[in-house]
């Protein structure tokens, strides 16, 4: 076994004795601690439960109404202008929605055409630069109750929009 790998394996038990380490030195209720964060962390969970259903249940009508498909095929006269292939479309659309369900698509698009083509190869780059922005943002914004997330969400799209680009454009100029 390498270093590298011994010390992974005993990183998070080492991180607990200084955790208990440090509650023992300063006198604090290390158990009772930890219970009231697990508490905590339920009370999130059942409060952003709603948001993960909603967004899973719109992501599930999307991939099987035919509807992504159908923006797909809308957006080829585009995608065909500025040399984006139309095969990656599916991926552009749910990365910023869905982790999981780009995940699916992207492993979906490298079976098909390969990881080492050009395909494949925007495929893993779009993934690597783009962000499941409306997961990330109804996420943290439900967790502090934030109502007004306009800003956040055009800055992050157009962030979006701009890996996607790039990453087009890389392999473009690379192939």
């Amino acid at each position: 076994m390498s270093f590298i790998n011994y010390l992974s394996t005993v990183a998070v038990p080492i991180v607990i004795l200084i955790i208990i380490a440090y509650g023992v030195v300063e006198k604090i209720k290390v158990f009772d601690t930890f219970i009231d964060g697990v508490k905590e962390g339920i009370q999130i969970v059942i409060g952003i439960f709603p948001t993960l259903m909603g967004l899973f249940l719109a992501i599930t009508l999307l991939r099987e109404s035919g509807v992504l498909d159908l923006v797909v095929n809308l957006l080829t006269p585009v995608t065909n202008l500025f040399n984006i292939p139309k095969e990656i479309m599916p991926l552009a659309i749910l990365r910023p929605i869905s982790g999981s369900a780009s995940m699916a698509v992207a492993t979906d698009i490298m079976s098909q055409y390969g990881t080492d083509t050009i395909i494949g190869l925007i495929t893993s780059t779009l993934m690597g630069s783009t962000e499941t922005t409306l997961y990330t943002i109804a996420i943290y914004t439900g967790i502090v109750k934030i109502k007004k997330i306009r800003f956040v969400l055009i800055a992050a799209l157009i962030g979006d929009f701009v890996g996607m680009i790039a990453s087009v454009g890389i392999w473009r100029f690379l192939s």
